[in-house]
């Protein structure tokens, strides 16, 4: 009887005080803070490693201490200068107070996402379209200041904010383009006039160093004339090839007929 009485009394604490006993330790990871409540007091953060918890007694509630992403929803915001972008974000943040994480706020990870959409049309609306696109880095930091001195009392610390996408209006994009268009047509015109003008000046000098010089402008006339002459097809007739050798046979015949006079 006896025996029977320690076998029941074995198996009771077995179904028991294994479970009981099970409850009351929690292992807590490394990214991890453990923070309990006993009796509805707050008792503190614990971890990480084994914590020991009174069983029906004590809550525990688990915070997440490594970076969080927070993809913000594509909001519409119409910038400073009334034109209408969509644009979206992208948060990063990290729970350094686990305690105030779980006891200033209901839902931190909800709440910095509302919190993230507001700050980011209030800045973005305060901005124009021009700072919107190529101010991208000072705007990011901007709202993560703003956002980083609202959420510090939750316990929470932001530590990026990034503009992921902008969307513009299909007619605003045709307009930038023409815009592109016109700049690249305005850059080519006026870099192929200041060739002309280098070019012009260029040909001023030469042909004062040919009025100096008589004889450089037949030695370039004849490089000319050699360079045409690699075209077989053709057949060039000079005006200056063909006078020294007209003249010389004139002078010739007109002494000839003198010396027949005489």
């Amino acid at each position: 009887m006896e025996l029977f009485t320690l076998i029941l009394l074995l198996v009771i604490i077995l179904f028991i005080g294994v479970p009981l006993l099970s409850s009351a330790i929690r292992i807590i990871r490394e990214y991890e803070r453990a923070v309990v409540f006993r009796l509805g007091r707050l008792v503190g953060a614990k971890g990480p490693g084994i914590v020991f918890i009174i069983p029906f007694i004590d809550q525990l509630l688990k915070v997440d201490l490594r970076i969080i992403t927070v993809d913000v929803p594509k909001q519409e915001i119409i910038t400073k200068d009334n034109v209408s972008v969509k644009v979206d974000a992208v948060i990063y943040y990290r729970a350094i107070d686990p305690v105030a994480a779980v006891t200033k706020v209901a839902n931190y990870h909800y709440s910095v996402s509302l919190l993230g959409q507001t700050v980011l049309r209030d800045v973005l609306g305060q901005s124009e379209l021009d700072e919107l696109l190529q101010k991208r880095d000072e705007l990011n930091k901007k709202i993560s200041s703003i956002l980083d001195e609202l959420t510090m009392p939750w316990g929470i610390k932001i530590t990026a904010v990034t503009l992921k996408s902008v969307e513009l209006p299909e007619e605003l994009m045709r307009a930038m383009a023409k815009q592109a268009e016109a700049e690249r047509w305005r850059r080519a015109r006026v870099i192929e006039a200041e060739g002309e003008r280098q070019a012009s000046q260029i040909l001023g000098e030469a042909a004062k160093m040919y009025e100096e010089h008589p004889v450089a402008l037949r030695l370039r006339e004849l490089q000319t004339l050699i360079e045409i002459a690699r075209e077989k097809a053709l057949v060039v007739v000079t005006e200056s090839s063909a006078s020294p050798t007209g003249s010389m046979i004139g002078v010739y015949k007109a002494l000839k007929e003198k010396e027949k006079t005489s």
